[in-house]
């Protein structure tokens, strides 16, 4: 596995090595450079340190671009084999590695600055505003000012419950104490509520659940609160913490009243829709999270972002609030989900961002 993860860095940086020689640099110093970059971006598996996790995660990102873009040109070289044009490979090595900073660079602005997306989803109920928070991960390169600029945002959406549908830390609480001390200031007339991911399991849930509990969320273990008289959010935990209950969840909450699920995966729909659920709110995927895993993700998630119909559920899932390991989400932005309820009569389901 490390042979192959060494061979796919050095062949990304081809472009390096071209470019190091075109700058009189050593092909010693060069290569040594290049062989180091597999070892830079598994820091974040070797220390907890943040600036070390940031250097490999943000090294990670760049090579990520890399290996996307110097694919591409591989693909472009042939072609131009193939119909006997002739372009400097230096020339093409410099506009490789111009092409893959400048998409690593979007790709990381893209992932700072999640967009508010707008569902409005029929029900009958008053109108009723929801946000949703899903895989912020919180963590090596996710620290108080993202934290501090998401609870702003969300608070200016006037919400009457916020939902988080987990994976929201990466990290031992002790080393994230003070990153997610924002959360304490997040507003909502019904409070928010939590439910966990699969990541929350990495570091030691119990500790998390308590400090959830500390700043002020509500922790749904399978089960459900009512909200009000016509209206249920359940939660149900992530399946890596034990058995996900989507009955227990539910358990004697009113009949007549609108079910709304938190559940991280969005494979939990089946169940959901077999026991009465209305509208599931999930995350888990990232929607691929950059490019061009959002299209291979296709090939092993039955859902991937965005709302469809399970049955008689219908289902929401987050592309993500934060991410994942490389700073970057090309072209797969992270959103703020704000989801109206309306009354049945007022309007069919719309989303805009």
């Amino acid at each position: 596995m490390m042979a192959l993860w060494i061979g796919l860095h050095v062949y990304a940086a081809r472009p390096l090595l071209v470019a190091a020689a075109a700058g009189g640099i050593a092909p010693a110093i060069a290569w040594s450079i290049v062989l180091l970059a597999p070892c830079i971006t598994v820091l974040p598996l070797l220390s907890r340190r943040p600036i070390a996790q940031s250097i490999g995660y943000g090294t990670m990102s760049v090579f990520a671009m890399l290996l996307v873009v110097v694919l591409t040109s591989d693909v472009l070289r042939i072609g131009l084999l193939i119909f006997r044009a002739t372009v400097s490979p230096r020339i093409i090595s410099f506009a490789t590695l111009a092409a893959a900073g400048m998409l690593a660079f979007i790709g990381f602005l893209q992932a700072r600055r999640p967009r508010v997306v707008s569902l409005q989803i029929p029900a009958d109920v008053e109108p009723y505003r929801i946000v949703q928070w899903s895989d912020v991960h919180i963590g090596p390169t996710i620290q108080r000012c993202f934290v501090e600029s998401l609870v702003r945002r969300t608070n200016e959406l006037d919400a009457d419950a916020i939902v988080i549908t987990g994976d929201l830390i990466d990290g031992h609480v002790d080393d994230l104490r003070d990153a997610i001390e924002p959360l304490r200031d997040l507003r909502a007339r019904d409070g928010v509520f939590i439910v966990t991911g699969n990541h929350e399991y990495y570091w030691r849930a119990t500790e998390w659940v308590n400090e959830f509990e500390r700043l002020g969320m509500t922790f749904l273990e399978n089960e459900h609160r009512v909200v009000r008289d016509d209206l249920v959010i359940a939660g149900v935990t992530d399946p890596v913490g034990g058995k996900s209950d989507v009955v227990g969840a539910l358990a004697d909450a009113p009949g007549d009243a609108f079910k709304i699920l938190l559940a991280h995966r969005p494979q939990a729909a089946k169940a959901a829709s077999r026991h009465g659920v209305d509208l599931q709110l999930s995350g888990h995927t990232h929607g691929g999270q950059f490019f061009p895993f959002n299209l291979l993700i296709r090939w092993f998630q039955p859902v991937v972002a965005g709302l469809y119909r399970v049955g008689n559920t219908m289902l929401y899932v987050s592309r993500g609030t934060g991410y994942w390991g490389p700073p970057s989400r090309l072209g797969v932005g992270g959103e703020i989900t704000l989801i109206e309820l309306t009354r049945r009569d007022q309007h069919g389901i719309t989303a805009h961002e």
